[in-house]
């Protein structure tokens, strides 16, 4: 792992697009980003101060800006893919049009940023990709059945790229963090599952992730150039647990299940 220390060598100067950079991680990253020398854009659906609008489930929105980046300041550097949303709640509520837009934000909204930055880094002979993901990407967990199918495509994505971009020295890593103290922990919540509930007490994590420390460990695993940032310390053994004793990890996803269910019915009779 490179020193922090050593970071600044690394980002200064250097050309950025953080996309959902108005709050949570984005925000995050691009404040690690600029204290580190980068210049960087940051786009949003809901921008905000010096933030770029953007929706990310538009391609061509998403070449328009990587293509004027590149035009503005010579080159692109570093793509985030961040933008998201989350759905938390049983499977069988989910509507249709609720399927359709988290996987146009979180599946395709990744997508359109690859296309729009992969072939410039190519061109540049180098150039990094980093896919926000989740540990829902790692593991699979109940009444985040929509959220964790996204997730899962975007390390598959990531980990199948960073094998083909190696070549053109192109860097890949998708971030998988638990739960990360950031508004999407009180949204998507639909039926009785509380959201922030559901994250620390599932995930067995005591409080959530400083957003801003998870940042600072992205830049330095970018700079490292690791595959996957995990955090915190209970997700990285959570998910060596899952790895070697999967029927271990799926028991207790069942049991932690059938725990929010009953305490939803029981504010339900009250």
């Amino acid at each position: 792992m490179i020193d922090r220390r050593q970071t600044r060598k690394v980002y200064a100067g250097k050309v950025a697009i953080v996309t959902g950079g108005a709050s949570g991680i984005g925000a995050s990253l691009v404040r690690a980003l600029r204290s580190e020398g980068a210049t960087v854009i940051s786009a949003d659906l809901q921008p905000g101060g010096d933030d770029v609008a953007l929706d990310v489930t538009h391609a061509a929105a998403v070449q328009a800006l990587v293509d004027r980046v590149v035009d503005e300041h010579g080159r692109l550097d570093l793509m985030f893919n961040n933008a998201g949303i989350s759905l938390i709640g049983e499977t069988q509520d989910l509507s249709l049009a609720q399927w359709n837009s988290i996987i146009d934000v979180k599946i395709r909204g990744v997508v359109h940023g690859v296309a729009a930055a992969y072939p410039q880094f190519i061109r540049q002979g180098n150039g990094h990709i980093v896919n926000t993901a989740s540990m829902g990407g790692l593991m699979a967990a109940g009444l985040l059945t929509s959220y964790v199918m996204t997730k899962h495509a975007v390390v598959g994505l990531s980990l199948a790229l960073r094998s083909e971009a190696a070549a053109y020295g192109v860097g890949v890593t998708a971030i998988c963090p638990a739960a990360v103290n950031t508004p999407i922990l009180d949204k998507g919540e639909f039926g009785t599952v509380r959201g922030r509930d559901y994250f620390l007490k599932g995930q067995g994590i005591r409080k959530p992730v400083d957003p801003d420390l998870l940042a600072q460990r992205v830049l330095a695993a970018v700079a490292a150039g690791q595959a996957l940032v995990v955090e915190p310390v209970q997700a990285r053994m959570a998910w060596r647990l899952q790895r070697f004793l999967p029927a271990v990890t799926q028991k207790a996803s069942i049991r932690f299940i059938a725990k929010q269910r009953k305490l939803a019915a029981e504010k339900g009779a009250r």
